[in-house]
């Protein structure tokens, strides 16, 4: 028989991995104002280079470090047709998997998880393949994400070329 607390931790497993498979279908279906959505107000975004996932940065040169505000005008470029790596739109499939809440609390959660994102341009059929680390806070019943730390596995991006989209 499945304990109290056991239970409690199942179902907030649960409550992640679904999160989670929403905003990647969210991303998929080029609703980024909803994804935006999910975000905090003091919200961080950092995707580091693949040569260092650990960079600090502060510190060091990452692909992408935004505070929600920046957030905001990636996804007002993105929609706007002025992305022209973008424009049309890559079709995307994201694969979220290995869902871990690694610590919660009532005031946060940390969670991880594995992706592959597929990019579909051109001809062409790139995968990106990394995991990505969470900090989600509760408000009431919705999560929202405070933090999210993406790192791409790959050693370099090519063939693959730049990271146009959001991953």
């Amino acid at each position: 028989m499945i304990g109290e607390h056991e239970t409690a931790r199942l179902l907030l497993q649960l409550r992640v991995a679904d999160f989670l498979a929403r905003e990647a279908r969210l991303l998929d279906e080029w609703k980024l104002e909803e994804w935006l959505a999910l975000f905090t107000d003091d919200a961080r975004y950092v995707v580091p280079g693949t040569d260092n996932p650990a960079a600090d940065p502060t510190r060091s040169l990452v692909l992408v470090d935004d505070d929600r505000v920046r957030l905001g005008w990636r996804v007002k470029r993105l929609m706007s047709g002025h992305a022209h790596r973008e424009f049309p739109y890559s079709r995307t499939r994201r694969i979220v998997a290995n869902v871990l809440v690694d610590e919660a609390s009532a005031e946060r959660i940390r969670a991880a998880a594995s992706f592959v994102v597929w990019r579909f341009r051109h001809r062409h059929a790139d995968p990106f393949i990394g995991h990505s680390e969470y900090e989600l806070r509760a408000e009431g019943e919705r999560l929202r994400i405070a933090s999210k730390r993406v790192m791409i596995d790959q050693e370099s991006l090519s063939p693959n070329g730049a990271v146009s989209m959001i991953l």
